[in-house]
């Protein structure tokens, strides 16, 4: 059976167009949400995917309709395939329950990966690049190794509080703060 599923990301948006659609491919049951695509809840849609059986198909209009992203859609449709499911996307022309559509979707779903590691590797060169011009990620220091090393010994008298040695060397503290509170937020390397 071919269970449909269409979204619009706001109500302004007409879902006619998909439905029409979905009618045409001779869909069962036609699930519909309206919500953003970067919405993680989309309740219509875990319905249809609850519904599904062992050599149905889940169909939609545009790949864009089911997934968040790409990462999203491959773990989706991946999801599917291992409980028997199809999936069938009528604009793009893929239908994973045909050898040519199952390597259409492998396709994405290398180039997916290939895309996260030029990511990966663009953000670590960055980092490298900054750190060899001497510059370090992370908030800015409050305090220099001196205001650190008076604030240590202000702190081991015992005689004032955190908050007040905090207070003291210009440090926003919290209400409750400790010691280890007033450390940790100061990096003195």
């Amino acid at each position: 059976m071919k269970i449909g599923y269409a979204r619009v990301s706001t109500n302004d948006q007409k879902l006619d167009l998909q439905l029409d659609a979905l009618k045409k491919a001779e869909c069962g049951e036609i699930y519909s949400d309206i919500a953003s695509g970067a919405k993680t809840d989309r309740p219509q849609l875990e319905e249809a995917i609850n519904y599904l059986r062992p050599g149905d198909t889940l169909v939609v209009w545009q790949l864009s309709r089911l997934g968040r992203s790409l990462q999203h859609l491959i773990k989706l449709v991946n999801a599917l395939s291992e409980r028997d499911i199809a999936f069938k996307s009528l604009k793009e022309s893929i239908d994973t329950s045909t050898p040519g559509g199952r390597l259409v979707f492998h396709i994405f779903g290398a180039l997916a990966e290939f895309e996260r590691e030029l990511i990966r590797e663009r953000t670590n060169a960055g980092i490298q690049a900054a750190r060899a011009r001497g510059r370090f990620g992370g908030r800015p220091r409050k305090m220099t190794a001196a205001q650190m090393k008076k604030a240590k010994k202000l702190m081991s008298k015992q005689e004032l509080s955190a908050n007040d040695v905090a207070k003291m060397m210009g440090v926003i503290a919290e209400q409750h703060c400790t010691e280890s509170c007033v450390t940790s937020r100061v990096d003195v390397g």
